[in-house]
């Protein structure tokens, strides 16, 4: 257990601006004018990046006029373009648009329904821009509740952007350094751990807990991606996750579970992916899939911490909870709900996770198939002189060539990211396998001829 930041697998498919002459000519225009005016701040993509001009459901569209089958965007859950969310935001962009100091409908109704996916004792909600500034505002109540400082994190955490959430991400890799008053953990590793996993990371918990305190820091929070996503994506056997969360409440600090990538339905079992292991939690954030990508973030808590942090401290954000981002939020919610997409998720997601696990029998270059719903991770094996980092990447790349998006992450970028919309169908999975199984066999040709 420590706290010195591991190197890190964010953006294995990142895009070489050196390799820009392999893109058209227009493509290059455009990217020279991307790099004068916005810089290299945001990678792009893919050794060969996307021009994407639409979207549909979960299909993108490039200026060429090609369709890509969407795997890995999360945010636009219900959807690319999706019509309902559209018309929700249009109608209220037309009456008024301002912020939650005033007496709104919207708000409030939405408010109700959202907090009704939650366990009963999780009853407030706070209403922020982004899933950063939610985890920003769930541990400053947690520092102002237990008066210590200590954060628990996952070894390849991402939870924001904020000056504090970047300290608490060691996925940025070894240039952004770690807050002082963090100790990381490695994630469950189902894969290696087997149904011991959890009880692993229990113990590891335990003594990133001793270690805050004999440092006199005492434990603030846990913060926990309850999929550990940018870890290789550990599902686990239900219940996984209660006997560290136990320790740390015990412990005198307080559990925050960052919902941003396992909620709002993708796990296919329960609406949050904390709740696939126990209720005993006591903050839970979410960020932008809750309104289809526009600006939202959702705090929520128990009445009790809400008002007890609320008489003494002031907290306002003047886009958190703005009528036009509740109305797309509710349409999102009405989205999930009328199509039965929680179901759907763990439908559409078996039927994947069974195909990619089919074609991956007898690989020697797949290790393991994990995930639950819609969330899927395929750890690579590293072969024929190709490190794991190389075949994932392989693998990355060669599905966008054949017009199929998904991303990669874990330790060193070892493990393939499947993360679809929840729209995505049964026809979408077997389109999905059927490529997945070519460029597989690509490949692992490629490996054997190199040699």
């Amino acid at each position: 257990m420590t706290t010195t930041t591991p190197a890190s697998g964010r953006m294995i498919n990142k895009f070489d601006p050196a390799s820009a002459g392999n893109l058209s000519a227009a493509d290059q225009d455009l990217l020279a004018r991307r790099r004068a005016t916005l810089g290299d701040i945001y990678p792009l993509f893919y050794e060969r990046p996307l021009h994407i001009v639409r979207g549909s459901g979960a299909r993108l569209i490039d200026a060429d006029g090609a369709e890509y089958l969407d795997a890995y965007n999360n945010v636009p859950a219900v959807g690319h373009a999706n019509a309902r969310i559209a018309e929700a935001v249009y109608r209220q962009l037309t009456r008024m648009n301002t912020h939650t100091r005033y007496l709104q409908d919207g708000v409030v109704a939405y408010a109700e329904r959202f907090l009704a996916t939650y366990p009963a004792a999780l009853d407030h909600v706070v209403f922020t821009n982004s899933g950063s500034e939610a985890n920003d505002l769930a541990l400053t109540i947690a520092r102002w509740r237990t008066g210590n400082e200590g954060v628990i994190v996952t070894r390849q955490a991402y939870h924001g952007t904020t000056s504090v959430l970047a300290g608490v991400s060691p996925e940025n890799g070894p240039s952004m350094a770690l807050a002082p008053y963090v100790r990381l953990v490695d994630a469950p590793d189902t894969y290696r751990d087997g149904a011991a996993a959890g009880t692993v990371f229990a113990e590891a918990v335990a003594a990133a807990i001793d270690d805050l305190r004999r440092s006199g820091l005492g434990v603030r929070a846990l913060l926990l991606d309850t999929i550990m996503s940018t870890d290789g994506i550990y599902a686990g056997e239900r219940g996984m996750l209660a006997d560290a969360f136990r320790r740390v409440r015990d412990a005198g600090g307080m559990v925050i579970a960052d919902e941003v990538q396992p909620g709002m339905a993708r796990l296919g079992e329960h609406m949050w992916g904390f709740q696939r292991h126990t209720d005993e939690v006591d903050m839970v954030t979410c960020g932008k899939p809750l309104a289809g990508g526009l600006p939202i973030g959702s705090l929520v808590l128990s009445s009790e911490l809400s008002d007890a942090y609320a008489a003494s401290n002031r907290y306002f954000n003047t886009f958190g909870g703005n009528p036009a981002s509740i109305a797309a939020a509710t349409a999102v919610l009405d989205e999930i709900e009328d199509r039965g997409l929680l179901g759907h998720a763990a439908s559409v997601g078996a039927l994947l996770q069974d195909g990619i696990r089919a074609a991956s029998a007898g690989s020697g270059l797949v290790a393991d198939v994990r995930g639950v719903g819609l969330f899927i991770g395929v750890e690579m094996n590293a072969a024929d002189g190709r490190t794991s980092r190389e075949v994932a990447a392989a693998m990355v790349n060669g599905l966008r060539e054949r017009r199929v998006l998904i991303s990669a992450v874990g330790p060193v970028g070892e493990t393939l990211k499947v993360r679809p919309p929840l729209v995505f169908t049964a026809d979408d999975a077997a389109e999905f396998v059927s490529i997945y199984t070519d460029v597989l066999a690509d490949v692992e040709q490629k490996g054997i001829a190199h040699e």
